[in-house]
């Protein structure tokens, strides 16, 4: 039987992708899985997936063939998504933007190194309702990420969250926030019958930052393989949500 999703990336399953993993298995979403140092398999894509999860896996792993098939899936109905990191997107070593998913995502890459990593406050943004971000609380309880990739949205797509970068100082006992730079976090668009979506950031230490603790509960779980994670339940619905999304299953 077919899995619900194929995750890639995030170095291995009992390191990195242990909290990916665990999202998907608190939800009850099966899913085969690479480690970031291994090759992709042609016949993986002979299973019948919702969603490809794209995350710290470079693209120097698939030839060009094994792209131009997750292309087609995609086209035919199966979600992508990629979430951030220094092997995704352009990153240090990610470079798809120079492979046929630059047609598929819903942002334009940039041409070289697009990592931004930022010591100040860096808060998420949230631009338009949609179903991803449906009841949490990005009004009253704003998270902050460390990272990201810098990307643009590209037209007719949605940028959904964005990250604002704060300059920070301290004089005479006060804090003073000044506002940077804004960039898209979270954008969603379709390739022809499939939906498609770009996380800025990461889903694990270190980008993802406070982020992995956002939530009014705790939360722990542990996919087989894989170590437990302890993370917030807002964090652990928002990825939920997007995998639902690319999935095309009722959020």
């Amino acid at each position: 039987m077919s899995k619900d999703a194929l995750y890639l990336g995030d170095t291995k399953l009992d390191q990195a992708a242990s909290y990916l993993a665990g999202v998907l298995a608190y939800y009850d979403v099966s899913f085969d899985y690479l480690a970031s140092d291994e090759r992709f398999e042609s016949s993986l894509l002979n299973n019948s997936y919702k969603a490809i999860i794209i995350s710290d896996y470079p693209a120097a792993n698939f030839s060009e063939a094994q792209i131009s098939g997750i292309v087609e899936r995609v086209k035919n109905g199966t979600g992508l998504l990629m979430i951030g990191g220094w092997e995704s997107f352009t990153g240090l070593d990610g470079r798809y933007n120079e492979t046929l998913l630059k047609d598929v995502l819903p942002v334009i890459m940039q041409d070289s190194d697009d990592r931004i990593n930022y010591s100040g406050p860096c808060l998420v943004e949230k631009n338009c309702e949609h179903e991803i971000v449906a009841g949490l609380a990005f009004g009253s309880d704003v998270p902050v990420i460390g990272g990201f990739n810098e990307f643009k949205a590209k037209q007719g797509s949605t940028t959904i969250l964005s990250s604002r970068r704060f300059k920070a100082s301290y004089n005479d006992g006060e804090f003073k926030f000044i506002k940077q730079q804004t960039s898209p976090l979270l954008v969603a668009g379709y390739y022809g019958k499939g939906n498609v979506i770009a996380f800025a950031s990461d889903v694990a230490p270190h980008w993802v930052g406070p982020l992995i603790d956002w939530g009014d509960e705790r939360i722990t779980a542990r996919a087989d393989g894989a170590e437990q994670i302890e993370v917030g339940n807002w964090y652990t619905l928002l990825f939920a949500n997007m995998i639902r999304w690319v999935g095309k299953e009722k959020i």
